[in-house]
């Protein structure tokens, strides 16, 4: 009866710590760096609200080289979160970027 228990036990914590390292792997941040800033902000209408979803507005993506507008579009909802848009920080003399996540 120990041993099973024992084993039990053990099987779960080789679950437990399994599930974790997938959790932080996909978690991974990918760091993007502009040398510039930015242009500024494209005008875009904001859509009307629509249940179970939140507006991410259109933005500036670094890509190869240059800047190229994202257009904005809708983030499934996560109930009890709010929606934080991607925004650039001035870093140094470069720009990081600062993906959009629910905090």
């Amino acid at each position: 009866m120990n041993r099973s228990i024992r084993l039990l036990a053990a099987s779960a914590v080789l679950v437990v710590s399994g599930l974790s390292a997938v959790a932080s792997a996909s978690a991974a941040e990918v760091v993007i760096v502009a040398p510039g800033a930015p242009p500024v902000e494209r005008f875009e209408a904001v859509p009307a609200p629509r249940a179970g979803y939140a507006w991410d507005k259109g933005h500036w993506r670094w890509d190869h080289g240059r800047y190229a507008w994202v257009p904005g579009h809708w983030q499934v909802q996560r109930v009890g979160y709010h929606w934080v848009p991607g925004h650039w920080v001035e870093h140094g003399p470069n720009w990081r970027w600062v993906e959009g996540h629910w905090a």
